[in-house]
């Protein structure tokens, strides 16, 4: 099965050594989206909300980039600094997904910078 590597915005490498998304048959695998504006690479700063906002709408870009939408997503897992933060993240999460949800894995990490959530996505292609 060949893999297609996808770099979002269209073209731009990130900084690390990593793709944003591949698609690999009928899946696609998409990279932990940061709250970092895909395209100036700016950190969004903010409370537990506003960088889950960014994080979900990286993922957004980063899927309509690969001809795949939220609803297509079946796999979600998710990485929180701050495990109290977890009924705040609930909240936002639920304004992008709706039920039935995918499955999803959530962890307290310690993550780069000050980022205060990671979240990466599988997704099925039509």
């Amino acid at each position: 099965m060949q893999k297609e590597h996808i770099n979002v915005p269209a073209g731009k490498k990130a900084g690390p050594p990593l793709t944003s998304a591949i698609k690999c048959g009928e899946t696609l695998y998409v990279s932990g989206q940061t709250p970092m504006d895909l395209h100036t690479g700016k950190f969004i700063e903010g409370d537990i909300a506003t960088q889950t906002r960014r994080v979900l709408e990286n993922i957004k870009m980063v899927l309509n980039e690969c001809g795949s939408k939220l609803e297509d997503v079946v796999k979600v897992v998710v990485y929180l600094t701050d495990l109290n933060d977890f009924a705040a993240f609930n909240e936002v999460y639920k304004e992008y997904f709706k039920e039935p949800y995918p499955v999803r894995t959530l962890v307290g990490a310690k993550l780069l910078f000050t980022f205060n959530v990671e979240i990466d996505v599988t997704a099925r292609l039509n």
